[in-house]
């Protein structure tokens, strides 16, 4: 989410700490996706204090029925990085969603979304990233 992988230990290792202390203090929250809230709330203080990107307009293409293996033959780390590229909230539901980890329900609670906000970043983002995919796998592309 932040790209910078310092930055993100960093945040890791803060809100990781602020827990032990909450749980030593018998403080924890009954909610089951507070840590997730909490980290992720971190993480936009810390990019609010970065230089910003221009905000530009992105190609958006059709996904294509191949798109699957397309993003197996990514890295991890190459879909990291594209998705912290994107803008939050968006960024936050590209990378929740991407996890596989959240069922939708899961996802609007904890980027703090309503359904149609989270259909439309998801489907947004998804055609964003097949004009990528498909600038990055051109002969991919054309099948």
């Amino acid at each position: 989410m932040l790209g910078d992988s310092a930055k993100a230990q960093e945040v890791f290792q803060t809100t990781l700490r602020e827990a032990a202390l909450r749980a030593a203090q018998g403080e924890l929250p009954r909610e089951p996706f507070w840590l997730f809230r909490d980290a992720r709330w971190r993480c936009l203080e810390t990019v609010k204090e970065d230089l910003q990107p221009e905000a530009l307009k992105l190609d958006e293409h059709d996904v294509a029925p191949h798109a699957a293996s397309q993003i197996e033959k990514l890295e991890p780390a190459q879909l990291a990085v594209w998705i912290s590229g994107a803008p939050d909230p968006q960024r936050t539901a590209l990378a929740l969603f991407y996890l596989d980890e959240f069922d939708y329900q899961e996802i609007l609670d904890l980027a703090e979304l309503k359904l149609n906000e989270l259909s439309r970043f998801l489907a947004q983002g998804r055609q964003q990233l097949q004009a990528w995919l498909d600038a990055k796998q051109p002969q991919q592309g054309k099948v």
